[in-house]
């Protein structure tokens, strides 16, 4: 991941991301009807494919929303690590800059948000299990820049965990509420979560 941080650039930047056709058209249903709500068949006409199609790609509806959901998790994790390294060894930079990563992630990528959030649990044990400890990598992200800096004295919280996975669950949750014909830009949302975030953490902005 190193080397690939080193070379990437451009974590603020959000072309559509690549998805097979099934699952880019997996996804846009599940955003419309939930996972429950969306049957085969609805996938395979947005895919412009047969029923009996599907499965030559896909061994079901399961395995599509676990595609799905690695596929975001694969693109958030990368961002949220270019946005870490760029802080070097400031963990208020830090915390801000990957405060940033998940807003600007969550408003660009709204539906893949949703999904992530209002489709856990329709995930099987096993699939839960793999997913669970995805996201878990990337909260340990934000809690080591958190505990970084109040070990410093730069974050004032009593409680620096308990603030820390409550700004991810805030920064997580601007996909349930974004619109892109809202007046402010993703940017500006970003600006005004970090500084929430701050103050969670017991800093001014």
């Amino acid at each position: 991941m190193n080397a690939v941080v080193a070379t990437v650039s451009g974590w603020r930047e959000f072309p559509p991301l690549e998805l097979d056709p099934v699952l880019r058209a997996a996804a846009e249903a599940f955003v419309d009807f939930g996972y429950h709500g969306t049957t085969m068949r609805e996938i395979a006409r947005r895919a412009n494919l047969s029923v009996p199609g599907l499965y030559h790609h896909h061994r079901g509806k399961q395995s599509m929303l676990v595609g799905v959901l690695t596929a975001s998790l694969d693109d958030l994790h990368w961002r949220l690590v270019a946005a870490d390294a760029e802080g070097e060894d400031d963990p208020v930079s830090r915390l801000e800059l990957l405060a940033g990563c998940l807003v600007l992630y969550h408003c660009h990528r709204r539906g893949l948000g949703l999904i992530a959030v209002n489709e856990m649990r329709s995930l099987e044990p096993a699939n839960l299990r793999r997913i669970r400890t995805r996201r878990t990598e990337m909260q340990r992200l934000v809690d080591a820049a958190v505990l970084d800096g109040a070990a410093r004295g730069l974050f004032r919280t009593p409680y620096p965990l308990d603030a820390s996975r409550a700004i991810v669950t805030m920064c997580v949750a601007a996909a349930g509420w974004f619109r892109p014909e809202l007046p402010l830009s993703p940017s500006e949302v970003a600006n005004r979560y970090v500084d929430y975030a701050l103050s969670v953490l017991g800093r001014p902005p």
